[in-house]
Protein backbone atom coordinates (compact mmCIF):
# COMPACT_ATOMS: atom_id res chain seq x y z
CA UNK A 1 0.00 0.00 0.00
CA UNK A 2 1.11 3.65 -1.18
CA UNK A 3 -0.79 5.52 2.44
CA UNK A 4 -0.75 4.88 6.07
CA UNK A 5 -4.36 3.74 7.50
CA UNK A 6 -5.48 5.38 11.11
CA UNK A 7 -4.50 2.40 12.61
CA UNK A 8 -0.90 2.38 11.93
CA UNK A 9 1.39 3.53 14.34
CA UNK A 10 4.84 5.05 12.59
CA UNK A 11 7.85 5.62 14.24
CA UNK A 12 8.56 8.94 12.02
CA UNK A 13 9.37 12.12 13.71
CA UNK A 14 8.31 15.01 13.01
CA UNK A 15 11.12 17.85 12.90
CA UNK A 16 10.50 21.74 11.99
CA UNK A 17 13.80 23.17 10.14
CA UNK A 18 14.63 26.73 12.65
CA UNK A 19 17.49 27.31 10.02
CA UNK A 20 15.47 30.27 8.13
CA UNK A 21 14.35 31.43 10.34
CA UNK A 22 17.70 31.94 12.40
CA UNK A 23 19.25 32.90 9.24
CA UNK A 24 16.57 35.79 8.89
CA UNK A 25 17.55 37.09 12.58
CA UNK A 26 20.98 37.13 11.80
CA UNK A 27 19.94 39.29 9.01
CA UNK A 28 17.69 41.77 10.94
CA UNK A 29 20.58 41.55 13.68
CA UNK A 30 23.53 42.91 10.59
CA UNK A 31 20.81 45.42 9.55
CA UNK A 32 20.10 47.19 12.84
CA UNK A 33 23.73 47.25 13.67
CA UNK A 34 24.94 48.85 10.45
CA UNK A 35 22.00 51.41 10.63
CA UNK A 36 22.46 52.61 14.43
CA UNK A 37 23.63 56.26 14.83
CA UNK A 38 25.82 56.55 17.87
CA UNK A 39 25.87 60.37 19.59
CA UNK A 40 28.92 61.66 20.78
CA UNK A 41 28.19 62.97 23.99
CA UNK A 42 30.77 65.69 25.71
CA UNK A 43 31.50 63.70 29.15
CA UNK A 44 30.27 66.42 31.18
CA UNK A 45 27.03 67.48 32.78
CA UNK A 46 26.34 71.30 31.56
CA UNK A 47 23.72 73.59 32.93
CA UNK A 48 22.73 75.74 29.92
CA UNK A 49 20.91 78.71 30.27
CA UNK A 50 16.84 78.23 29.42
CA UNK A 51 15.62 80.15 26.67
CA UNK A 52 12.44 78.66 25.70
CA UNK A 53 11.45 77.49 22.52
CA UNK A 54 14.42 78.53 20.69
CA UNK A 55 16.41 75.18 21.19
CA UNK A 56 16.27 72.84 18.21
CA UNK A 57 17.51 69.65 17.66
CA UNK A 58 20.61 68.15 17.88
CA UNK A 59 22.20 67.15 14.62
CA UNK A 60 24.04 63.31 15.22
CA UNK A 61 27.23 64.44 12.96
CA UNK A 62 28.42 67.18 14.70
CA UNK A 63 31.48 68.04 16.90
CA UNK A 64 30.34 68.71 20.61
CA UNK A 65 32.75 71.11 22.87
CA UNK A 66 31.33 71.66 26.15
CA UNK A 67 32.63 74.68 28.47
CA UNK A 68 32.13 73.98 32.16
CA UNK A 69 30.90 76.71 35.21
CA UNK A 70 35.17 76.28 35.93
CA UNK A 71 35.79 77.68 32.15
CA UNK A 72 37.40 73.93 31.36
CA UNK A 73 36.91 72.85 27.60
CA UNK A 74 35.88 69.59 27.70
CA UNK A 75 35.67 67.02 24.15
CA UNK A 76 34.28 63.65 24.44
CA UNK A 77 34.71 63.42 28.17
CA UNK A 78 38.32 64.79 27.90
CA UNK A 79 39.65 68.29 29.52
CA UNK A 80 41.44 69.48 26.80
CA UNK A 81 41.43 73.55 27.36
CA UNK A 82 41.59 76.39 25.00
CA UNK A 83 44.71 75.14 23.58
CA UNK A 84 43.76 71.77 22.80
CA UNK A 85 40.57 72.63 20.24
CA UNK A 86 42.77 73.09 17.31
CA UNK A 87 44.64 69.69 17.61
CA UNK A 88 41.81 68.14 18.19
CA UNK A 89 38.65 69.07 15.81
CA UNK A 90 40.88 70.35 12.94
CA UNK A 91 41.37 66.62 11.48
CA UNK A 92 37.30 66.07 11.97
CA UNK A 93 37.12 69.22 9.99
CA UNK A 94 39.35 68.20 7.00
CA UNK A 95 37.18 65.26 6.77
CA UNK A 96 34.41 66.80 6.32
CA UNK A 97 34.29 71.00 6.51
CA UNK A 98 30.47 71.52 6.58
CA UNK A 99 30.55 69.77 9.75
CA UNK A 100 28.59 72.24 12.68
CA UNK A 101 30.70 72.68 15.81
CA UNK A 102 28.33 73.15 18.85
CA UNK A 103 28.78 74.91 21.74
CA UNK A 104 27.31 73.91 25.18
CA UNK A 105 28.18 76.63 27.78
CA UNK A 106 27.51 76.47 31.00
CA UNK A 107 25.16 79.45 32.00
CA UNK A 108 27.82 80.14 34.82
CA UNK A 109 30.81 79.62 32.77
CA UNK A 110 32.20 83.67 31.57
CA UNK A 111 30.98 84.65 27.92
CA UNK A 112 34.69 85.40 26.95
CA UNK A 113 35.46 81.68 27.53
CA UNK A 114 32.80 80.65 25.13
CA UNK A 115 33.94 83.18 22.64
CA UNK A 116 37.26 81.95 23.28
CA UNK A 117 36.31 78.87 22.20
CA UNK A 118 34.66 79.71 19.16
CA UNK A 119 37.33 81.68 18.09
CA UNK A 120 39.63 78.47 18.44
CA UNK A 121 36.69 76.77 16.58
CA UNK A 122 37.22 79.20 14.06
CA UNK A 123 40.91 78.93 13.25
CA UNK A 124 40.26 74.98 13.21
CA UNK A 125 38.38 75.62 9.86
CA UNK A 126 35.29 75.33 10.81
CA UNK A 127 32.55 77.71 8.76
CA UNK A 128 31.30 80.93 10.67
CA UNK A 129 27.72 79.42 9.98
CA UNK A 130 28.49 76.21 11.49
CA UNK A 131 29.26 77.18 15.02
CA UNK A 132 26.53 77.36 17.30
CA UNK A 133 26.02 77.89 21.26
CA UNK A 134 23.49 75.11 22.42
CA UNK A 135 21.14 76.21 25.24
CA UNK A 136 18.18 74.63 27.02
Amino acid sequence: MFGKSLGDEGDDEVHIDLSPMIDCIFILLIFFIVSTVFVEETGVKVNKPDVGAAASALDSNSILLAVTKDDKVFYGGESIGIQGIIGKIKPLLAENPDMPVIIQGDKEATHGTVQRVHGQAMLAGAQKDKISVSTK
